[in-house]
């Protein structure tokens, strides 16, 4: 079973200077790509700047402390933003502090609880499919900042689709200069990485950016002209808690929650193909939690493993989660010295970031090749948690989403359910030519008054149904159940069971059941079916139930001879 321990008590076993010197230097690197982005990620989660340094600080540093992998580097990332936007315009930052409380505390539930290896139950359609929905939404609501629009007074602009709308209606008001600016610094975040990549590309575009606005006639917003800019130190504040408002947080915080949980599992995945290592989920999950939970209570906003800082950390050569903690050291330096010249940040440079942010999840090729060779049902799902992310939310999305898969995957399976009956030798069966396999395999020499009933697949509640398709005559004096490719068995079906027994019963005809796997056997004995039907009527396999049948039948064959003499000699 996985330990339940941080992997800092891990790796600091064997640690030395050497690799607290790569770790430093990891750190550091780490720290100058994560400033950008946490400013650009706050200001599209609709909060002030410092809220997303407050963020990679405060959760940065608690998740590396408690963390399961030993290079995940966590903080605001693209997938909350959509998400933490719609939650402070409904219900402002107390309402934004409360549903990230009540997630970290979800979070730690399920890692206390080692539900860790059950986010592989989440299908791989979903994720990609909000996620790739997300994108999308990222890159929407960036358009009004990128060519410098004004929204028209009065309009909402919570979802995705009203920032579109009052896009739309205010694309007169655009800015030549602000498209100047966020032009320059996309094709900078764009040509950059293919001739450098150990200097940061959204450094050098918030660089170019400013020296743009002060050096040349370009009136465009900045940070500063919309935001007030602090760099006071993270305080402590406990939201007022009451049940009406975590009736309200409650759907937003298993959102949080469970996108948390997904997108640092999948990050810690990626690190270990990285490092050759294996991450402790369950550890993971419970430092999520805690690191969730500490932003809140200082002012910050959702957090969870960041795979381009994760990477960032592996590739400059951190290998333990001191470099974590040493990116968290020196944003928070950053906070103190630096913060007030991000008023100087141009809102198109922001939002060229976060569109080259939203291109770099968006997961576009993934997404086309599962639209070209995945099963037609797994497309549904891909395309309506897309849509759904894009027109409604992600809270929706993943409901809707997970619903579909379910129903979907159940009438898969219940198509994979059959029951067959063995045809009599000289029985016409139009499905079955005469000369095949399957014909050959049940040529058995079986009494008339014999039915044999193979049955395939899991007998659930979706398949259940199938039982009422076996039945035998006024002649039938056995019926046999070939159950050895019945996995399992639930409690419908088992009902569906208890029914067919009853009938079999009415009709004086023996139930038998031949190779009844460990799952459905533990069922029946369970349900005390085995005792109704007779335990000695359960056989090891087919040969064994075709003798009891047998000798059944030539009883019944016996006695009705002898029925038949009495009646004669009347």
């Amino acid at each position: 079973m996985e330990k339940m321990q941080p992997m800092l008590f891990t790796t600091i076993k064997e640690y030395d200077a050497k690799q607290f010197t790569k770790d430093v230097i990891a750190g550091v690197i780490v720290a100058i790509i994560a400033l950008p982005l946490s400013i650009a990620l706050a200001l599209a989660s609709g909060v002030g700047p410092e809220q997303g340094i407050y963020t990679a600080i405060i959760a940065g540093f608690v998740i590396s402390f408690f963390g399961g992998s030993a290079v995940q580097v966590s903080g605001p990332t693209a997938a909350f933003a959509t998400i933490v936007a719609g939650i402070v315009a409904k219900n402002g930052m107390e309402g934004l502090a409360v549903a990230t409380i009540l997630a970290g505390i979800i979070l730690i539930i399920m890692g206390v609880c080692r539900l860790g290896n059950l986010i592989k139950f989440i299908p791989f359609t979903i994720t990609t499919g909000f996620t790739s929905g997300i994108a999308v939404t990222i890159v929407l609501g960036q358009l009004k900042d990128f060519f410098g629009v004004t929204y028209p007074a009065g309009m909402e602009t919570i979802e995705t689709m009203q920032k579109v709308e009052a896009f739309v209606a205010g694309i007169d008001t655009w800015n030549p200069a602000a498209l100047i600016v966020g032009g320059v610094c996309l094709a900078i975040l764009i040509i950059m990485p293919k001739f450098s990549d150990r200097i940061p590309p959204s450094l050098i575009a918030v660089i170019v950016g400013i020296a743009m606005t002060k050096l040349l006639p370009l009136e465009v917003n900045t940070i500063g002209d919309l935001y007030t800019i602090s760099n006071s130190l993270p305080s402590f504040h406990m939201p007022e808690i009451s049940y009406g408002m975590i009736r309200t947080a409650l759907p937003d915080a298993f959102t949080i929650a469970i996108l948390a949980a997904i997108e640092s599992l999948l990050s810690c995945v990626v690190a270990d193909g990285m490092i050759n290592g294996k991450h402790r989920s369950n550890t993971e999950l419970v430092a999520q939690g805690l690191g969730n939970v500490a932003s809140a209570l200082f002012g910050g906003i959702p957090a969870t493993g960041a795979i381009a800082r994760t990477a960032a950390n592996v590739k400059n050569g951190g290998r333990t989660p001191v470099a974590g903690m040493v990116h968290a050291v020196v944003l928070l330096l950053v906070l103190i010295v630096l913060m007030p010249y991000a008023a100087l940040i141009p809102m198109p440079t922001i939002a060229a970031i976060l569109m080259m942010v939203a291109y770099n999840m968006c997961q576009w090729r993934t997404f086309v090749g599962l639209l070209k060779t995945a099963p037609k049902s797994d497309n549904i799902v891909l395309v309506a948690t897309f849509l759904l992310t894009v027109i409604f939310d992600l809270v929706i999305a993943i409901e809707v989403g997970m619903l579909a898969a379910c129903v979907l995957f159940m009438k898969r399976m219940s198509e994979e359910t059959d029951v067959v009956r063995w045809k009599y030798i000289g029985e016409e069966d139009p499905e079955v030519e005469e000369d095949s396999e399957a014909t050959k395999a049940e040529l058995r020499d079986i009494p008339r008054t014999i039915k044999v009933y193979e049955i395939t697949g899991p007998l659930f509640f979706g398949a259940a149904d199938r039982i009422k398709d076996i039945a035998g005559d006024a002649h039938t004096c056995c019926l046999i159940l070939r159950m050895r490719s019945v996995p399992a068995l639930d409690s419908t079906a088992m009902n569906a069971m208890v029914d067919l027994y009853h009938r079999c019963a009415k009709k004086n005809t023996t139930l038998i059941l031949s190779h009844v796997n460990e799952q459905p056997m533990r069922a029946m004995e369970k349900a005390g079916y085995v005792d109704m039907v007779g335990r000695e009527n359960f056989c090891r396999n087919i040969d064994e139930a075709i003798s009891i049948a047998e000798e059944i039948a030539a009883d019944v064959y016996a006695g009705n001879a002898e029925e038949n003499n009495e009646k004669e000699d009347i």
